[in-house]
C-alpha cells in the first residue's frame, strides 16, 4: 500500500529536502563509471547498490539533522525503455531494475523516517533524449505513449509519485502528465532552462507551466527548476513574481555551476560553484516565494551543497 500518494505533505508549506546531483557525484566524486550516465547501472552489482545507500543516507542524515522532510528520488533518470536498451541490458531488466530502485526506496524509508522526518518515495522519469538538447521531439501523443510502460509500472509499486526531471520541451511533459493521470498517480513536472531562463525549447517557464495545466486540466501537483544554475532562473522568479503561474512551483534542484547546457555538455572536469553563493539564492528564494519549499540539488551539487542550503533556510 502507498503512504503519500492520496496526499502529498510536500504540498504544505513544510520543508522538504532531497538529494544533489547524483551522476556528478557517482563519476566525478566517487570514481565510478555509469555508462549513458545513467545511475540505474549501479543496481547490476552489490558494490554499486551499496553505494547508493551510502549516497542517500549522506542526504538523510542532512535531513534529520535540520528535522526537515525528504524526497527520496529513485535512482532512475535514465531507466526508461530505449536507455535500457541502449545498456544492452537483458529484456526483462527495464522491469526488473524500475522496480529493485523503488524497493530500495522503501528500504530506505523504512529504515530511517520518524515523525521530524517524512519521507516521500518519488519514482525518477528523465527525458526520453538529451537532458541538454530538445532534439528529436516526440508528439504530446508519442511521449504519452513512451513514458507510460514506465509511470505504469511505478504506479503498481509503492512510489508516493513520480517526477519528471529535465524537462526540455513542452510536448515530453505534457505527455508525462497525461500518462500520470491516466495511471492515476502524482506528478511533479520539472523544467530545465537556458542561461536566457527559457527551456531549450524556447518557451519561458511560463508558457510551461500554463499550458502544460490548460492541457493537462492542472493535473501536475507542482512544478519544479532543475538542472540550471540559480541565475539562470531568478530574475524570471522575481520579476513575475504576483503572477498566478509562480504559485504552481514547489521546487528548486539547480545545478552548482554557472555554465551552459552546452558547456557543461564539453566539460571534463567537475565544477562544484560556489557554495556560499548558491545556498544564499535558495535563501532569497524562499523568502521571497515561501511556497517553494522542495530543495534539492542537481548537475555538480553534493551533500554539502545541500548541508549548507538547509542551514541557509
Amino acid at each position: 500500500m502507498t503512504k503519500y500518494r492520496d496526499n502529498l505533505p510536500q504540498l504544505s508549506d513544510e520543508i522538504f529536502l532531497s538529494d544533489g546531483g547524483l551522476e556528478t557525484t557517482m563519476i566525478f566524486l566517487k570514481g565510478i563509471d555509469l555508462p549513458y550516465f545513467a545511475s540505474i547501472d549501479l543496481l547490476n552489482s552489490q558494490e554499486g547498490y551499496e553505494a547508493l545507500i551510502n549516497y542517500y543516507v549522506d542526504y538523510i542524515k542532512i535531513a534529520k539533522k535540520f528535522k526537515t522532510n525528504f524526497i527520496l528520488e529513485s535512482p532512475t533518470w535514465r531507466s526508461s525503455k530505449d536507455w535500457i536498451e541502449k545498456l544492452e541490458y537483458a529484456p526483462n531488466s527495464f522491469e526488473i531494475l524500475n522496480k529493485k530502485a523503488i524497493s530500495l526506496m522503501e528500504n530506505l524509508r523504512n529504515q530511517f523516517e520518524d515523525e521530524d522526518s517524512k519521507m516521500v518515495i518519488s519514482g525518477c522519469i528523465g527525458p526520453r533524449g538529451d537532458g541538454y538538447k530538445a532534439e528529436n521531439k516526440m508528439t504530446f501523443a508519442e511521449a504519452l505513449e513512451y513514458h507510460n510502460a514506465q509511470i505504469k509500472l511505478y504506479s503498481e509499486t509503492n512510489a508516493d509519485m513520480v517526477t519528471a526531471i529535465t524537462m526540455n520541451y513542452l510536448e515530453e511533459a505534457v505527455g508525462i502528465a497525461l500518462a500520470a493521470k491516466n495511471n492515476n498517480i502524482p506528478v511533479a513536472i520539472s523544467f530545465t532552462v537556458e542561461t536566457d531562463g527559457k527551456l531549450p525549447d524556447g518557451h519561458t517557464l511560463k508558457e510551461a507551466i500554463k499550458i502544460t495545466d490548460e492541457m493537462t486540466e492542472g493535473y501536475p501537483a507542482y512544478y519544479m527548476i532543475n538542472c540550471a544554475h540559480t541565475t539562470h532562473f531568478m530574475n524570471e522568479l522575481n520579476t513575475k513574481e504576483n503572477e498566478d503561474w509562480i504559485s504552481r512551483i514547489k521546487g528548486i534542484r539547480a545545478n552548482a555551476s554557472k555554465k551552459s547546457h552546452a558547456e557543461l555538455d564539453e566539460s571534463t572536469e567537475l565544477d562544484r560553484g560556489d557554495l556560499d553563493e548558491l545556498s544564499s539564492h535558495y535563501s532569497e528564494l524562499h523568502k521571497m516565494f515561501p511556497h517553494i519549499n522542495v530543495f534539492g540539488g542537481c548537475c555538480g551539487t553534493d551533500h554539502e551543497h545541500i548541508h549548507q542550503i538547509a542551514e541557509k533556510i
